[in-house]
């Protein structure tokens, strides 16, 4: 059986950029069944996976019934995005294992990780090994893991950490902007895609087809949206959103990239 992460590198070597969906499950929000519908949704348009997360995750059981309300409405990997160590769940198929590494406290570069270990260990969960970086102005993400904030004018800055997380071994680079903020600067992603030997993941403010053109020609690998999908997917039924991922499809046909499975 392919894994979550043959799964992503194959698709991404053979399509170009991918595009994950993302979903905070938080009670104050949706509820579980209107979180399956928002899968639904961004499944129909066209998303490659759901990613389940947000910075202020705090109910175990809830991380849960939203995962088990998404999988009985799509087929699509669904990968934990951890605010912390309470938004882990043994339902998901795989978790972004993530280092903050810029982080000014180390709880957030290794303690959590390893208080966590045992419990993703138990749950069985398929280990996606992130190095994580937060760029101006960081949002929520910013302000609860103590970060150093990137700045967005000096782009080597954030190709160095970058660098050395891949020299590190892991296996994804996510660079965020927080939640609903800034669009990530092309500078920066164009840099670290340059240099770089394993995929980039960047969230953080792409709302349009320009957007996401943008990051796409820069040289993301997989495109977050959250914020977009949280305001808009079920007013109109997942159409805007297809609008943009059809764009991130058609914008990709010519920047294949050919990652080596590790």
């Amino acid at each position: 059986m392919t894994s979550t992460y043959e799964y992503l590198i194959n698709k991404i070597n053979q399509d170009g950029t991918l595009h994950f969906s993302l979903i905070d499950p938080d009670p104050t929000k949706q509820s579980p069944s209107k979180a399956g519908r928002m899968a639904l949704f961004a499944e129909q348009a066209g998303t490659d996976a759901i990613l389940i997360g947000g910075s202020t995750v705090f109910d175990q059981k809830f991380v849960d019934a939203t995962i088990l309300a998404i999988k009985e409405k799509v087929k699509l990997p669904i990968i934990i995005f951890p605010g912390g160590v309470a938004n882990l769940s043994k339902e998901a198929d795989a978790i972004l294992f993530m280092s903050i590494l810029n982080s000014e406290d180390p709880y957030f570069i290794v303690g959590q990780q390893a208080l966590a270990s045992y419990t993703v260990k138990m749950a069985n969960l398929e280990i996606l090994s992130t190095g994580y970086l937060i760029v101006e102005p960081g949002g929520t993400a910013g302000w609860i893991s103590r970060a150093k904030l990137l700045p967005r004018k000096k782009p080597k800055l954030t190709a160095a950490y970058a660098l050395a997380a891949e020299y590190f071994g892991f296996k994804f680079i996510y660079l965020e902007a927080g939640s609903g903020s800034e669009r990530m600067p092309s500078e920066i992603i164009r840099l670290c895609s340059s240099i770089l030997n394993i995929p980039i993941i960047v969230g953080g403010g792409v709302s349009s087809k320009e957007d996401a053109r943008s990051f796409v020609e820069a040289g993301a690998d997989i495109i977050v949206m959250g914020t977009f999908i949280e305001n808009q997917i079920l007013k109109d039924d997942g159409n805007a959103l297809k609008a943009i991922i059809d764009e991130i499809k058609e914008s990709s046909k010519n920047r294949k990239k050919n990652y080596s499975l590790k």
